[in-house]
């Protein structure tokens, strides 16, 4: 588009010299027809040789003067760290239009990722605040009626301090977990493999939330019996917070009587596939991409009865990750979800390794 304008623009300066000069020679002819008395193929050649120098000329001059114009356009729009190339530029109009474009859009595009980064300050901050002032409003209002003194029975004082020292560990639970979801996105954290029996690892936890499970009236079983150990390579007691996380958040939002189940699957020669699955609540699609955000809730009626910090899944994540594992989810409304990641198979030599450590 901008070669053809520009060979308008010469086309038509030319064409308006040229008539100029053909009236000039008129005009003069008519003035004093002898001593103007000139061949016409003289005025011909004149005539178009002067028609090719102007169209050259201003096609030259106005492709310069837009290269310099955009060029300088192009160098302060450009960042500091970005370099362009000058051969380019002087040369290939085409190319530089190109980069010009994707210039703009790699702007539009950090304009729109920053809009995004600025909403997820936002809502993070709005989040986090929300998080740390259920446990200190509940922890200052049991220790000012408590200061009053206007509390005499000794069981309800009790029943305060007990209430209190909850609230006390919901703030310590929210900072250790932000801690160590820091180090992990810092790179402090450092993940420490080794080769072990993830059916043990899945039989310890089970024990672990066994009382859990009870009040929540949610089976937790596995999918079949696994007469031989399967061995993995990684950090045993980070799967182990993995499998917490799930777990937990499953025995949360599971329904009574229902079943929350663990299966391993063969994935490839040298990886697993661990499975946790539930015939919960469900999750709506739309929740999902935005499931493993830090303080992300699919309840929004900010209810905290459940407790916990509102980051284990935005931990298991990260513990996956840390492992360069990959980490899946799918779910249907009253239906269940399922949440599964990927675990390094150990070989031989890490096990023979392992064992001898013990």
């Amino acid at each position: 588009m901008r070669n053809t304008n520009n060979f308008r623009l010469s086309f038509l300066i030319a064409n308006l010299f040229l008539l100029f000069s053909a009236f000039l020679f008129l005009v003069l002819h008519l003035i004093d027809a002898d001593t103007f008395m000139l061949s016409g193929s003289f005025i011909g050649f004149f005539l178009v040789f002067q028609y090719l120098f102007i169209f050259l000329l201003v096609y030259y001059r106005v492709e310069k003067f837009v290269q310099k114009k955009v060029t300088q356009i192009y160098t302060d729009l450009a960042p500091s760290d970005q370099t362009t190339k000058s051969q380019i530029i002087k040369t290939d109009m085409e190319a530089l239009s190109k980069s010009l474009k994707k210039f703009a859009s790699d702007r539009k595009l950090e304009i729109e990722l920053l809009k995004d980064q600025e909403n997820y300050r936002k809502e993070f901050i709005g989040n986090i605040s929300h998080e740390l002032k259920t446990p200190l409003f509940t922890i200052q209002g049991y220790i000012l009626t408590l200061l009053e003194g206007t509390v005499k029975d000794k069981k309800t004082r009790q029943k305060y301090l007990k209430r209190t020292s909850k609230g006390v560990d919901r703030l310590i639970y929210i900072i250790r977990d932000l801690d160590l979801i820091t180090q992990f996105e810092s790179g402090v954290k450092t993940i420490d493999r080794k080769a072990f029996d993830i059916i043990s690892i899945i039989n310890t936890v089970f024990e672990l939330l066994e009382i859990q499970a009870v009040k929540s009236k949610i089976s937790l079983e596995l999918d079949r019996e696994y007469k031989q150990p399967i061995w993995v390579y990684a950090d045993a007691q980070r799967i182990s917070q993995v499998l917490t996380n799930l777990l937990t958040n499953s025995l949360k939002y599971g329904v009574e009587h229902g079943t929350t189940e663990v299966s391993i699957k063969n994935l490839t020669e040298d990886k697993i596939l661990v499975r946790v699955t539930d015939n919960g609540e469900g999750i709506e699609k739309d929740h999902l991409p935005r499931l493993f955000e830090r303080f992300y809730r699919v309840d929004k009626s900010g209810s905290r009865f459940q407790g916990g910090s509102g980051l284990g899944l935005a931990i298991v994540k990260h513990i996956i990750e840390a492992h360069q594992e990959k980490i899946f989810i799918e779910s249907t409304p009253g239906v269940g979800s399922e949440f599964s990641f990927t675990l390094q198979r150990a070989t031989q030599k890490q096990i023979e390794a392992q064992e001898i450590e013990r």
